[in-house]
């Protein structure tokens, strides 16, 4: 049956009432708060403390203003109707943390649109269970409705991929309600930590990635060394031999540990861009003469074809640093491009993903990478084929380390390979501003930065 509802008469207030402007400035203050502790990262305990201060000058607003919570504006205690216009919805609205409101009948009472972003069942009316389904949520906020005490706890959401959070939830009796219902509410504060908790696994990845890498030269080393402490001590043949293994592993693990100290060199120094200027094409040009040597014991034909005159080539760049990456990605091409075939290191035709950018690549003709292989190509330790890399002296940091110099540099490596027809890997580095010019088209690269 439908029911018509008398419409409560509202108590008019002028606007320059100056009982209001304190209360104003207060919660104008709590928000401007609220940002700042969460640009700082000060956590949810703060923000939250400055969330229930603005509800209570909201509510005290809210009586000043006849709005109030109370028997005769509430002929319906379990109704949960919308945020009336004022000064308390808009700040609510403008908070850049996520918040709920829920009632005392576990009831959604208010959600502001950060809160909607990341919870979209979170619907006023809609009981918060079916809106958040997470067992530590709904234990926080029996909880908390028993025993009306602050509760921090972290809880996970589902929705295409897992995501983590961070709440603190905070008892509001009815007085301090305001205009969000007739009884107590709770007020939730939520920050969302998937990025740190991403951020997190990724060092703790590294850390078991790192060990394990030192761990086996490490134990090999060792075998070796009871072996000859053993009945090989007085075999010279075998002595020759163990000590020419020990020698290659040690060697693999000194390389290794120059690759972690060289990456967390350039880590400390990430947002520190370099000044000097460069001519790039006689820093790579450079660093693919040196490989020569490897370059002939490989078989392999190593071309450079890059301008040598040197006009327009300059950048602002740290030289030793980019010396490393060309040697990096040229040692790759030599390595993995196989046995009489050609290395190509050439200047690169101006691209429009990159505009004012000077580029170099390296061309080889090996088998080629897998589509879905390039993406991760650059992450710490990842190898496309780990035996293959171990046994050429590879620590899997190459390419990481290239990624890092270059994002320091402002630069990009993109990546285009074909199975079966070899890989290009082009470098970017912003020109100096006097050389800077206009890009011309070019194909689209598969480019990670």
């Amino acid at each position: 049956m439908l029911r018509l509802l008398r419409p409560a008469p509202q108590h008019e207030v002028p606007v320059s009432d100056g009982r209001l402007l304190p209360l104003f400035a207060l919660g104008a203050a709590c928000l401007l708060a609220i940002a700042g502790t969460a640009a700082l990262g000060l956590g949810v305990a703060v923000q939250t403390a400055a969330v229930a201060v603005l509800f209570a000058a909201y509510a005290v607003a809210a009586r000043l203003t006849g709005r109030g919570a109370g028997p005769a504006a509430r002929p319906d205690a379990d109704a949960v109707r919308p945020l009336p216009m004022g000064p308390g919805r808009t700040l609510l609205h403008r908070m850049p943390a996520p918040l709920l409101v829920i009632s005392e009948q576990e009831r959604v009472t208010y959600a502001n649109p950060a809160a909607a972003a990341i919870l979209p069942g979170a619907r006023p009316g809609v009981h918060f269970s079916a809106a958040i389904r997470a067992p530590a949520f709904v234990e926080a906020i029996a909880t908390i409705l028993q025993n009306h005490a602050d509760v921090s706890f972290t809880f996970s959401q589902v929705r295409g991929r897992e995501r983590f959070f961070e709440a603190r939830a905070s008892y509001l009796p009815a007085s301090a309600a305001g205009d969000f219902g007739a009884g107590a509410q709770v007020i939730v504060q939520i920050e969302d930590r998937t990025r740190d908790k991403a951020l997190l696994q990724t060092r703790s990845d590294f850390v078991a990635n790192a060990s394990h890498e030192l761990r086996t030269p490490l134990a090999s080393i060792l075998g070796y060394i009871e072996t000859l402490q053993g009945h090989a001590r007085d075999d010279p043949e075998a002595r020759e031999l163990f000590l020419g293994i020990m020698m290659t592993q040690a060697s693999r693990m000194k390389r290794l540990v120059d690759d972690l100290m060289s990456l967390s060199r350039i880590e400390m120094n990430a947002h520190v861009r370099p000044e000097a200027r460069i001519d790039l094409y006689a820093t790579a040009s450079d660093s693919a003469a040196a490989l020569y040597p490897l370059a002939s014991r490989n078989d392999v034909l190593l071309q450079i074809e890059l301008p040598q005159d040197g006009a327009g080539a300059e950048v602002f760049g740290d030289h030793d640093q980019l010396a490393q990456v060309m040697v990096n990605l040229i040692d790759n091409a030599i390595k993995y491009g196989g046995s009489g075939k050609k290395v190509r290191v050439a200047a690169a035709e101006p691209d429009t993903r990159y505009p004012g950018c000077l580029g170099v690549s390296v061309i080889d003709e090996g088998p080629g990478i897998a589509r879905e292989h390039i993406p991760r190509l650059t992450e710490r330790f990842f190898r496309v084929n780990p035996s293959q890399s171990k046994d050429m002296g590879g620590t899997g940091l190459g390419l990481a380390i290239t990624k890092h110099i270059l994002a320091r540099h402002q630069g990009a490596v993109d990546i285009r390979s074909r199975v079966g027809e070899g890989s290009r890997f082009t470098l970017w580095i912003p020109r100096a501003p006097e050389a800077a010019d206009d890009a011309a088209d070019g194909e689209e690269p598969h480019d990670v930065q």
